[in-house]
Formats: structure tokens, C-alpha cells, sequence
């Protein structure tokens, strides 16, 4: 009989789904769908845990919710890591801790014997007020840890310059967060990595996006602001939240 995938998902917003949201409220995200595509893949039931959180910085993600991830009963099998845009966000943020800390984790994963999928997150910059500093900063982290993927064997999925995600239909009105649109094909791009071919989603072209005057004033007010206010108060959207799948849960492939 084949090995069950016990595939466990570490993150922030991005992994956690946010963006992508369900009827009853839930965030589904690229991770659920990828889930559900290695059950159907596989053609049996698999394991399936996600404890990201979002508004994490990396540094929580590869301590805290790593060692949550590699002290689970059975172990995982496999292991997606994806981390920094929280970081990339804060001024005087260091890419190079970033590299340190990815790579700590993956020699952590290395030693446990846990398989990794590491992801570079899509790159939101084009319609961000500091998107010049961001797509920088996305840049030199996604140039730093591409060359894990020799080092250690692990697959790498670099979404950050898949050119077609960042159109603005992808995209939460937020502008930071992917909708249910991209989620669906960051899990395309990643179950194809994985040796489960799966056509990448893409949307209608549609009309070009207009930015007006008093589009961009309410953005400002509904998003912009709002995340201001939180950092002035030191706080984080993650704030008192947890994963939403501790324990492993049965994915099937109905």
C-alpha cells in the first residue's frame, strides 16, 4: 500500500487562505486546494494540517509553527513553508535574516526527515502605495532562497515572478491579499511542481483596470489607514488566532 501524505502548511495570511473566502465565512486558500489536489492525485484519502496565521512575521513561522508542525503524531510527510511579506512590510526589515531564517528551518525539516515545498509569495507591488520597496525586497529574498531547492533537495515554487498573478483581477480589494482567483492558481502552479500536472488558473483579460481619484480615497481610508492604526498600536490581525487545522484532518478525493 502507498505511503500516506501527511502534508502539513506553515505561514502567514497567504498560507492561511485569507482572501479566498467561503460562504459560511471560512478562508479556503491555494493550501486547501492543494490538499484536495494531492487526494485526488494520489487517488486516496490524505492527512492535512494548516496552521498559518496571518499577519506572522518569518520568525514566528519558523519557530513557533514549525516545531508545532514537526511535533505532530504521525509525522508529516511533506511540509510547505512560505514567510517575510509581513516583514517586507516593516521599515528597516533585513532580507538577509530572512535568508538565515529560512534556511535554519530548512535544516530543521532536513533533519526530521520532512520532504519541503518552499514558496516565494506572488508579488502584489504594482497597485501598493510602497510597491517600489516591496517588489525590492521580494526580489532579493526570492534571488536568496531559490538556490535551496539544489542545497536540499526540496521543491521550489517561485510564484513571486509569475507574471500573469499580478493582474489586478487576482487580488483582494486590499490589493495585498490574493482572491479566490489566485488562490486558485498558486495551487495550479504547485501541484503541477509536485508531479501532479494541473493547468494554471487564468482569468478573462476584462477591461484595464482605471484607477480613479475617489476609488484610490477609499482605499486609502478602508485599507491603508486601518493597517496604519495597527502598527502605531503594535498590533497585528493575527492577533489571538490560531491555525485553522491543528491536528491532521482526513482530505478525501469526492
Amino acid at each position: 500500500m502507498d505511503v500516506v501524505t501527511r502534508y502539513v502548511a506553515i505561514g502567514d495570511s497567504f498560507t492561511e487562505g485569507l482572501g479566498d473566502t467561503m460562504p459560511d465565512g471560512t478562508q479556503r486558500g491555494w493550501a486547501d486546494l492543494v490538499a484536495a489536489g494531492l487526494a485526488v492525485g494520489e487517488r486516496q484519502t490524505i492527512q492535512y494540517a494548516n496552521l498559518a496565521i496571518r499577519g506572522r512575521l518569518l520568525e514566528a513561522i519558523v519557530t513557533d509553527q514549525l516545531e508545532a508542525a514537526l511535533s505532530m503524531d504521525p509525522l508529516p510527510t511533506l511540509l510547505s513553508l512560505n514567510g517575510g511579506g509581513n516583514d517586507m512590510m516593516r521599515p528597516g526589515s533585513d532580507m538577509s535574516q530572512l535568508v538565515t531564517l529560512t534556511e535554519r528551518a530548512l535544516d530543521r525539516c532536513a533533519e526530521a526527515g520532512v520532504r519541503v515545498l518552499l514558496l516565494s509569495g506572488a508579488d502584489p507591488s504594482d497597485r501598493l502605495p510602497f510597491g517600489g520597496m516591496m517588489r525590492r525586497r521580494g526580489e532579493a529574498l526570492t534571488e536568496a532562497i531559490a538556490p535551496f531547492a539544489d542545497r536540499f533537495d526540496l521543491t521550489f515554487v517561485d510564484v513571486f515572478h509569475d507574471r500573469e498573478i499580478r493582474r489586478a483581477g487576482y487580488w483582494s480589494p486590499d490589493r495585498l491579499h490574493l482572491n479566490a482567483a489566485g488562490h486558485r492558481r498558486v495551487a495550479g502552479l504547485v501541484l503541477t511542481a509536485l508531479g501532479h500536472p494541473t493547468e494554471a488558473h487564468v482569468i478573462d483579460s476584462g477591461p484595464e483596470e482605471r484607477r480613479r481619484v475617489l476609488t484610490e480615497a477609499r482605499y486609502y481610508r478602508e485599507h491603508v489607514l486601518p493597517w496604519v492604526n495597527r502598527r502605531l498600536r503594535g498590533q497585528s490581525s493575527g492577533d489571538a488566532r490560531t491555525g485553522k487545522y491543528l491536528d491532521w484532518v482526513a482530505i478525501g478525493t469526492a
